[in-house]
């Protein structure tokens, strides 16, 4: 999954769930439930989301929307398989990125 996210320190929760094209009620149920997703408050209370969180999402949103895990199959998959699964995750994706930069150019031969 490729986002269309600007590269900054940190994104709104409008901006997230624009991104993945999901309610932010559905980002901020994730917040719950998944350990590895810690965005930070302000004073009013809105999350701000850092890169890594944004890496983190990448990877809950392939693990329940793309690949059909439960919540509770994620979160089992993430705690035990965290680190390997992934930099696996993160090196397929970037596949993903090359392919589709491979098919512009084709596109425009």
């Amino acid at each position: 999954m490729h986002l269309e996210l600007p590269e900054k320190r940190y994104y709104n929760i409008g901006e997230v769930a624009k991104a993945f094209k999901v309610n932010t009620s559905l980002i901020r149920f994730w917040e719950k439930e998944f350990d590895v997703l810690k965005p930070k408050k302000n004073a009013k209370g809105n999350r701000k989301f850092t890169p890594e969180d944004i890496k983190n999402l990448k990877f809950i949103y392939h693990l329940v929307k793309e690949r059909g895990f439960t919540l509770e199959g994620a979160k089992i998959h993430i705690k035990e398989e965290k680190k390997e699964a992934l930099n696996n995750f993160e090196i397929i994706d970037k596949l993903e990125h090359v392919k589709q930069q491979l098919l512009k150019i084709k596109e425009h031969l």
